[in-house]
């Protein structure tokens, strides 16, 4: 045997092992799809990504060949992706409002694979995840500029779903004009009150006469719809693309910070960030009818080394005057001073419950960059 030939039966007999290798790996990655979609969880990981590489590029001693190697694990992971995407295709995500909407494009974001279904509100949102019409909801749970989504914290409190991952999305808004529109055309502006609110300066330096709408994608489809080149809605560039309308002027919103974070919900919990170096997770409690008791339970938290991110408050719906607590912090509380902690917090409150993990949060405007 000749050393090509040598080479070629080397090259085939590496072949066969790295096929069923190959297919072991694939069907991992299947078990990895089912997991996300189970717990709502995207199928990008760009941390994880970089892990794998760094860690497995160590295998390869010779510098020349590690290059290619790592080539080839990127490969192997756009593949595993690609193959992941297939077998969620179909994942139903529902949201409040309707297509073009901030929460729609959060949504798209996540999961840009996914089915997205419209929801007149947020607890139909939510209970089509309880009810199992949905796989899960991307719900907002707070603005930079407007603070909390009260009523959406009130279903973490009563309801029985898990949040698996929050997600911050930057709230840019546009002035959207009809195709023919010009800046000088616009009489009047139509958008969500929080808009409008977030534009107030721009609106107040135009002169524009304000109408009230009941959220930014419905605006935009009544400006479509209604084809004035003197009225202009407040609302996303995906908006405009999505109803046809043309860009007018770019982000006239006051504060150039204006986020909105969206949580993710499902049935079923994740513990895989539970034990590592970023775990976070959500507790809601309410404290015993004496003297201190708020106060006795903050230092709780923080007396075992438990850095709170988020504390607020909510009024309870029954009874009356109650209220109950909000908290995001930074650690595990399935450790052992967590338990320590929540059975120290267990004798000052009445009712305890983490609500779900996270690993990081992450920002979707760079998410929206890493996919492309």
């Amino acid at each position: 045997m000749d050393k090509l030939q040598e080479a070629r039966s080397i090259i085939n007999a590496v072949d066969k092992e790295i096929a069923a290798l190959f297919s072991r790996r694939m069907e991992a990655a299947k078990m990895v799809a089912e997991y996300k979609g189970e717990r709502g969880l995207p199928i990008f990981d760009a941390e994880r990504e970089a892990q794998l590489i760094a860690h497995n590029s160590r295998y390869i001693e010779d510098d020349d060949i590690r290059s290619y190697y790592v080539n080839f694990l990127q490969n192997l992971m756009d593949l595993s992706k690609q193959y992941q995407h297939r077998i969620l295709d179909g994942l139903r995500v529902a949201y409040s409002g309707v297509e073009g909407a901030f929460a729609h494009i959060a949504v798209t974001r996540i999961f840009p694979d996914s089915t997205p279904i419209s929801y007149r509100d947020f607890p139909s949102a939510y209970e089509s995840v309880v009810k199992g019409e949905c796989d899960c909801a991307v719900l907002p749970i707070e603005n930079s500029f407007a603070g909390e989504v009260g009523q959406v914290s009130d279903l973490m409190f009563e309801g029985s779903l898990f949040v698996n991952g929050i997600y911050s999305l930057p709230i840019t808004h546009n002035l959207l004009g009809v195709k023919g529109a010009s800046l000088s055309d616009i009489r009047r502006v139509v958008s969500h009150p929080q808009a409008l609110d977030q534009c107030a300066g721009y609106i107040h330096d135009h002169n524009f006469e304000q109408v009230q709408s009941a959220n930014t994608a419905r605006a935009a489809q009544s400006v479509a719809e209604a084809g004035d080149i003197h009225t202009a809605a407040i609302a996303s560039t995906e908006t405009a693309a999505l109803y046809g309308l043309e860009i007018l002027d770019h982000d006239i919103h006051e504060s150039a910070t204006n986020t909105t974070r969206f949580a993710v919900f499902s049935r079923v919990e994740n513990k895989a960030t539970v034990g590592t170096s970023k775990s976070n997770f959500l507790l809601l409690f309410t404290v015993n009818d004496e003297a201190g008791a708020l106060a006795k339970a903050i230092n709780i938290i923080g007396k075992y080394g438990f850095n709170m991110h988020v504390l607020r408050s909510r009024p309870m719906k029954e009874p009356a005057w109650q209220y109950y607590f909000y908290v995001e912090a930074e650690g595990d509380e399935t450790s052992l001073e967590g338990q320590r902690m929540l059975m120290e917090l267990s004798l000052h409150c009445s009712m305890l419950k983490v609500v779900g993990h996270y690993a990081v949060e992450k920002n979707l405007a760079e998410r929206e960059l890493e996919t492309k």
